[in-house]
């Protein structure tokens, strides 16, 4: 069991990046709680008391409570010392040390494509979310797709990998108790039925904070192998989430726009400013990343 993983989550005064520090410093969440208080201060440069809480073991007993109601609630937690954890999101830097998943956790290993865009979506970014999805299934029918499960162009990407029979990843910014926007529970359902999952790094009985939206944007670059921006104005979480994908060195692409649409303005800075490659079909991804197709049995 990842207690451990989940453990560091509640160390005060520690957050996501200290605990991914510490995880990458002694190699795993256990080594962490085995070393002396010396050790993580000389070591890591750790505050003393921070040292000191985890040397007593602090979060265990929390660690040990979201366990079972995982258990309880068909949750699988999954930490970064386990074998199953994501390898993408294991390679950056603010890793989160546990995540949670319903669904098939073997999704989140395959070839991943991120869809992310504007809560207000168009019928052309409806369009494009749903040829490229076509497309990909056409091409690369083991791929799967990723988004956040909200408005617009992540509610349209995930019901075209539905309707066309890819597995879909849903990263929401809350526990998994509950879903959010709540209107999207039925897809959500779908999702885990279908082969694809909904995950999240926060911990049950989180609520969809504002803060949380932003931290959540970067498990969604960190996750996927290419990150899409079907439509973005020109400020916005789409452009967030694809300057992180830069900062991970994750490849980023964009649709073009028409000038003067609000809704491509972002799409369109992001390629003259070279953080993005035009994307125009499937077969522009597909060589970007020199993927080829499975071979079939």
């Amino acid at each position: 069991m990842p207690l451990e993983s989940i453990a560091l989550s509640f160390v005060p005064q520690l957050g996501v990046r200290g605990a991914a520090y510490l995880v990458d410093c002694f190699g795993s969440a256990r080594a962490v709680y085995r070393a002396s208080k010396e050790e993580l201060v000389e070591r890591c440069e750790l505050r003393e008391d921070v040292a000191r809480a985890i040397t007593l073991k602090k979060g265990f007993a929390e660690a040990d409570r979201e366990i079972a109601y995982c258990k309880a609630h068909g949750i699988e937690a999954v930490g970064c010392d386990q074998e199953h954890y994501p390898r993408l999101l294991r390679e950056i830097e603010d890793f989160p040390t546990a995540i949670y998943v319903r669904g098939d956790v073997g999704a989140l290993s395959r070839r991943t494509v991120a869809f992310v865009g504007t809560r207000k979506v168009s019928s052309y970014g409806q369009r494009m979310c749903d040829r490229l999805v076509q497309e990909l299934h056409e091409l690369l029918p083991d791929v799967v797709i990723v988004s956040g499960l909200a408005y617009g162009i992540d509610i349209a990407s995930h019901k075209a990998a539905l309707e066309h029979g890819l597995p879909t990843i849903g990263i929401v910014a809350h526990g998994l108790d509950r879903i959010y926007p709540h209107v999207h529970r039925q897809y959500a359902s779908q999702m885990i039925q279908s082969g694809g999952a909904i995950v999240t790094e926060y911990l049950s009985k989180t609520t969809p904070d504002p803060q949380n939206f932003v931290q959540r944007n970067r498990i969604v670059a960190g996750l996927s192998d290419v990150v899409v921006v079907v439509e973005s104005a020109i400020k916005g979480g789409s452009l967030i989430t694809a300057n992180i994908a830069n900062d991970y060195n994750r490849d980023v692409m964009a649709f073009p726009g028409r000038v003067g649409d609000k809704t491509s303005e972002g799409c369109n800075k992001l390629i003259r400013q070279h953080k993005a490659e035009i994307i125009t079909s499937a077969e522009d991804l597909i060589n970007l990343m020199g993927w080829t197709a499975p071979e079939k049995n």
